[in-house]
């Protein structure tokens, strides 16, 4: 069967060069021949040895019976979300590792695909290298999954890492990143959380099998993380993470937010850094599960988009555990349903303020459980007498 390449990019072209140099071992792990059969992009390939694969026309993909699977690595949601219904419409498998179409249209491709006795498969879009989506809908899917919590951004890691190690300032810290390459000239969709958010939402749909939209999540960055934050955190035994989480409440509801949060030093998850990846996993069945893993790089997430084209090209129709529904009504809990202990900052002593709060450092404090309207409502009493400086949950 061939394979079409949409896109030549970083990713792109990763994939493209795992099945020209290692066509035998890809096709050997499919059960069939495997070729690379397209490679569609707006610029033609220059200085490769697949060059004669290029093309412009994507109908010359759709009509061509021998292309099996579609692998989408253009990014953004259109022309890839056109591209991969039209794929699925036509009877071809799809692969994407983006993960903003995922999260705002994976319900719709996925009841095609369903419809039409094929699949649309997307590991790269959430753990990059990490083998993460697989094991949630195969080998976890009977666990009884309680609750998800994940480092999943590696700039953001890194930036925070780079505070931890060295009292290295945010903009500092955010400045090595963008000159090593981890962050973009405009780092807005890692550092204000929204990467980490399109991600958790597909993790958390995947894993409840409802809809839950990136809009419906809280999401904080780590923009405003301070060198007195990071000191504090570490004087107290934690450190500070750009935390996804989600988990399933008594009620069929989901409480899911992105937001920096307070690990202590024992949790595995304080021990992940730079610019890796880590997801745990929390199972009634197999308790605390943790996926690690470079997150990012080409060859890391082509070789999740090969294992998704892999899995395509062997598996005889739908897999029907990787679905969920898209449901008019919201899976996302109501505002209050959880309440958290919070890490707080001020400028003057708030100790009659706080009902069983914990002093861990001069004028730092963390709260008993709260609720978001709670600690709204705290927030107001505090800036009235002073300034509230931090406001960071504690994760337990």
């Amino acid at each position: 069967m061939k394979i079409a390449v949409l896109g030549h990019g970083t990713v792109g072209s990763g994939v493209c060069e795992i099945l020209w140099n290692k066509n035998s071992e890809v096709s050997s792990a499919a059960g069939k021949p495997v070729e690379l059969g397209y490679v569609l992009d707006i610029k033609e390939l220059e200085n490769v040895p697949y060059s004669e694969k290029y093309t412009k026309d994507f109908s010359a993909i759709l009509s061509d019976p021998e292309v099996g699977t579609v692998a989408e690595c253009i990014g953004g949601l259109e022309p890839a979300y056109s591209y991969i219904k039209s794929a699925l419409e036509n009877g071809k498998n799809a692969v994407t590792s983006n993960k903003e179409l995922v999260a705002e249209k994976g319900a719709e491709l996925l009841s095609i695909a369903r419809a039409h006795n094929v699949n649309f498969l997307f590991e790269a879009s959430v753990g990059g290298g990490i083998p993460l989506i697989r094991p949630l809908y195969s080998a976890m899917n009977a666990a009884g999954i309680t609750e998800i919590a994940g480092i999943l951004n590696g700039t953001t890691n890194y930036i925070l890492t780079k505070m931890f190690r060295f009292g290295t300032g945010y903009s500092e810290a955010l400045s090595d990143a963008q000159k090593l390459g981890y962050a973009e000239r405009d780092p807005s969709a890692d550092v204000l959380g929204w990467d980490s958010c399109r991600k958790i939402a597909i993790l958390s749909s995947l894993v409840w099998g409802k809809t839950l939209k990136p809009s419906e999540i809280p999401t904080e960055g780590i923009d405003k993380i301070s060198a007195d934050d990071v000191k504090t955190a570490e004087q107290c035994g934690f450190s500070i993470k750009l935390l996804a989480r989600a988990k399933q409440l008594s009620d069929g509801k989901i409480f899911a937010k992105v937001s920096p949060a307070l690990v202590k030093n024992d949790s595995p998850l304080a021990t992940v850094n730079d610019v890796f990846n880590a997801v745990l996993i929390k199972a009634e069945t197999t308790g605390e599960v943790l996926f690690y893993g470079k997150g990012a790089g080409k060859m890391p997430t082509a070789s999740s988009v090969i294992a998704d084209i892999i899995e395509a090209e062997k598996t005889d129709g739908n897999i029907k555990s990787v679905f969920w529904e898209d449901g008019a009504q919201s899976a996302a809990a109501e505002k209050d349903s959880v309440s958290e202990r919070y890490f707080i900052r001020t400028d003057y002593d708030v100790s009659a303020l706080l009902l069983k709060a914990e002093k861990v450092s001069d004028l730092a404090y963390i709260t008993n459980p709260l609720n978001d309207s709670e600690i709204s409502v705290l927030e107001e009493k505090i800036n009235e007498h002073g300034k509230l400086l931090s406001k960071i949950p504690v994760f337990e």
